[in-house]
């Protein structure tokens, strides 16, 4: 294992393959802004390219790409309230507001510095980890994943910004809309309405450009007529520094995220979403200045970013010790190792070690690469938002157009896109937030088959109560559910009592 790893240290800093490992970096940030181009799309597209290369170059430039995507999604989440990927979903919350109070330098600061400490993170905990950590996501069957829906699910108690009632209705609308398509247990077809191409089910990012996007372009034609509501980004002397000062000053708020993204990477199937929503719902209930997060503080950006950057490494986890892709972007990270004629398993570590770790400490240095080019970027980019809306706004419809068509190549998938633009706006001026529908849509089908597949399970044993309630993680994610569900509550009828103190005395 030492030689492996100090032959490693030096491939790894082999100057050709460092450059095409900056490249791909580089190019993943570029797909990953992009509204509708998801790193499992850039992954896709760059896998035959790899064909020529030998396998530590692959798995570098892949690996550059895979990281550098993830981090892109934030540029657009941050500048026009759009996540480049589903894992920037949290990053709005946060990102936009501070986009139009004019600090969109800083939210993009924090997301690269961030990005950099979860991205490292998990890559240190792939590094050192793995074996133990993929025995524990075995453990994983339908109950607990049910379990896990239903604490995700109480996330909509923190993303419900002024009526929980709205968040939980908000909440149930996306539990409906998760369950478009055939039914995964049964085959039954519901609410497709004769359209074959709605079989599937909802595109996860076309609904997330419609429900974040086009609101904010109305937003926009809106704001041509009061031109003093537009946001404009003006160049400031310290930023970077300030910014990565106030983060190192919260080396709590970095670790807890970036743990909580290398647990949900770990366990298959969950995603950075998941991963970014848990943690920031978790940034807030540590926080003394809850009512703060969504009005634009870098703690919201920060928790999001380092939870979905060391999601990645997270789901490595599974994919290099058993062959069990814990994302879709994984999946096709096996399918390159595949091509490369090597099988996940103890012989990554033995036989093939020099590649393995090759590949590993590589992942720790594309950590740092993404981070240096988004702290020397974020200045530049941030001009984006200085284009007159008149450019702005058309550049933001033709790119959420080209991204909802290029998913599945399907120009229903447009239709479905601004139809739920025009639902997000409606519901926005309503006094709706878009994160409970969204959260309400990824949790659906995980909550669903967990459910269904734990109900089998209990009538082939004869118990339900044993299969719900009785295994240790079941038990452990229970009793997450009624924390979080207790303490918005508790913390509500404190903060009541004091305003009845205050107003006594």
């Amino acid at each position: 294992m030492t030689e492996n790893m100090l032959f490693a240290l030096g491939n790894v800093l082999d100057p050709l393959k460092f450059l095409l490992m900056t490249l791909g970096v580089a190019g993943g940030i570029i797909v990953g802004a992009l509204p509708g181009l998801t790193a499992t799309m850039a992954l896709a597209l760059l896998v035959p390219f790899t064909f020529a290369m030998d396998a530590t170059t692959s798995l570098m430039v892949l690996g550059g790409v895979y990281v550098g995507s993830m981090y892109g999604g934030c540029i657009a989440a941050i500048l026009v309230n759009t996540p480049g990927t589903p894992s920037s979903i949290a990053t709005t919350f946060d990102g936009y507001p501070m986009t139009k109070k004019g600090k969109a330098e800083h939210a993009l600061v924090a997301a690269a510095f961030s990005s950099g400490v979860g991205g490292v993170f998990g890559a240190l905990v792939l590094l050192f980890l793995s074996p133990p950590l993929a025995e524990a996501a075995l453990k994983f069957g339908p109950p607990e994943y049910f379990w896990l829906a239903v604490f995700g699910l109480t996330i909509i108690a923190t993303l419900s910004t002024g009526s929980v009632l709205k968040g939980l209705m908000g909440g149930a609308l996306g539990l409906l809309l998760s369950t478009v398509g055939i039914a995964p247990i049964g085959g039954d077809m519901r609410f497709t309405f004769g359209f074959y191409q709605l079989q599937a089910g909802l595109e996860l990012i076309v609904v997330l450009i419609g429900f974040f996007c086009i609101p904010e372009v109305i937003n926009m034609i809106e704001k041509k007529i009061n031109p003093q509501d537009v946001a404009t980004y003006k160049p400031q002397k310290g930023v970077a520094r300030s910014v990565i000062m106030d983060l190192i000053k919260k080396p709590g708020l970095l670790l807890r995220s970036s743990a909580i993204g290398t647990f949900v990477g770990i366990v298959p199937g969950a995603g950075g979403n998941i991963a970014s929503l848990m943690a920031y719902n978790e940034a807030v209930r540590f926080s003394k200045e809850k009512e703060k997060f969504g009005t634009g503080i870098i703690d919201g950006v920060a928790a999001s970013e380092s939870s979905n950057n060391a999601e990645v490494g997270g789901s490595l986890v599974p994919l290099l010790t058993l062959g069990i892709p814990g994302a879709a972007p994984a999946a096709v990270m096996l399918g390159a190792l595949m091509i490369q004629g090597m099988r996940p398993g103890p012989e990554l570590y033995t036989t093939y070690g020099n590649v393995t770790y090759t590949f590993l400490f590589s992942f720790v240095l594309a950590n740092i690469i993404m981070f240096v080019l988004g702290f020397f970027g974020s200045r530049y980019v941030a001009r984006v938002i200085n284009l007159p809306i008149n450019i702005l706004a058309p550049l933001v419809v033709f790119l959420t157009v080209i991204g909802s068509y290029a998913i599945r190549n399907n120009m229903l998938d447009v239709g479905i896109m601004v139809f739920f633009g025009l639902i997000g706006y409606v519901t926005k001026k309503a006094g709706f937030h878009p994160g409970p529908i969204v959260l309400g849509l990824i949790l659906g089908p995980i909550a669903e088959n967990g459910l269904v597949q734990s109900m089998l399970m209990g009538k082939a044993s004869g118990s339900m109560f044993a299969v719900f309630f009785t295994r240790p993680i079941s038990i452990v994610l229970i009793l997450f559910c009624l924390i979080s569900v207790a303490v918005p509550v508790i913390s509500a009828i404190r903060a009541r009592k004091r305003k009845e103190e205050n107003a006594n005395a």
